[in-house]
């Protein structure tokens, strides 16, 4: 068996966003000057964002990163779908590294042990570790996050196939307990609607943005269960949810909306995607 290599290289550096540092850093920090943001009112816990090319949905996802922009966070915990088959249904990196064009940063393998020496049942949650991956939608984040945090952090990769509210909430108290001593920020990464025309697809996203902004996770499941609103990352934004009111969040704000048709020009079929922050608020 050869051996894991100690870091992960970028396999959508150069298509899902520019190969080249200077290009990526430039492209990153225009799309956080040009936002406009609510004074928070509290201390942000974590953030939603995007996760398609930096072309479609860069815009959008600079301002959940703008919201913690040049403040530090020892330790990064990204939640993201996972797009590819795998049997367990919680997956983590096998590295100690993810690679971008502004660098490596470095994965916190501590924790991911500490992670699996938890007590939690396989008939609870099959997690893995895995090498190599192809997963764009947790990736996809770090760039902005190398851009807009003040320090280098750790980053705990988490990517979550099919999960239901009750396990949803079970898994962010295992992270909360992780965590709960760290100066964290949250990143739950999804797209909303796909491939709707633009008409429906406001529709649908504005209902999963209510729900969301509901900070109710069960509210989020049932309509994606019943077709009212989407989330491809359904489950990581269900656990961040969770986490992040057990972090002290008492409210969630969606900060932006957009479709891949504002760029495409084409609003018969459209991609949905929405930035937002879970805030505690100041007493």
């Amino acid at each position: 068996m050869n051996r894991i290599t100690e870091t992960r290289p970028s396999p959508i550096a150069g298509h899902w966003y520019s190969g080249d540092a200077q290009n990526l850093r430039t492209e990153i920090n225009n799309f956080l000057n040009n936002t406009s943001l609510p004074d928070p009112g509290g201390d942000i816990i974590g953030v939603i964002a995007p996760h398609a090319g930096y072309r479609y949905s860069g815009q959008t996802a600079a301002y959940a990163f703008q919201s913690v922009r040049n403040q530090h966070f020892d330790l990064v915990v990204v939640l993201s779908p996972f797009h590819s088959y795998h049997p367990a249904m919680i997956l983590t990196s096998a590295h100690e590294y993810y690679q971008t064009p502004l660098g490596k940063i470095h994965v916190d393998q501590a924790l991911i042990r500490l992670l699996f020496t938890e007590n939690i049942s396989d008939t609870d949650f099959k997690i893995a570790q895995i090498a190599y991956d192809e997963e764009h939608s947790l990736e996809i984040e770090l760039p902005f996050l190398q851009c807009a945090l003040k320090d280098e952090f750790s980053l705990l990769p988490i990517m979550v196939r099919s999960i239901d509210p009750g396990q949803s909430k079970i898994f962010a108290k295992y992270l909360f307990e992780l965590i709960k001593d760290r100066n964290a920020l949250i990143v739950a990464s999804t797209d909303l609607s796909h491939f709707f025309p633009q008409s429906v697809a406001e529709r649908l996203d504005k209902e999963m943005l209510d729900q969301i902004q509901s900070f109710s996770v069960q509210n989020v499941y049932r309509t994606e269960f019943e077709g009212n609103g989407f989330a491809c990352g359904l489950g990581a934004v269900m656990i961040s949810m969770a986490l992040s009111k057990m972090l002290g969040a008492d409210k969630i704000e969606i900060l932006h909306h957009s479709t891949s048709g504002t760029q495409t020009g084409d609003f018969s079929s459209v991609v949905g995607y929405g930035a937002g922050v879970f805030i505690k608020s100041h007493s």
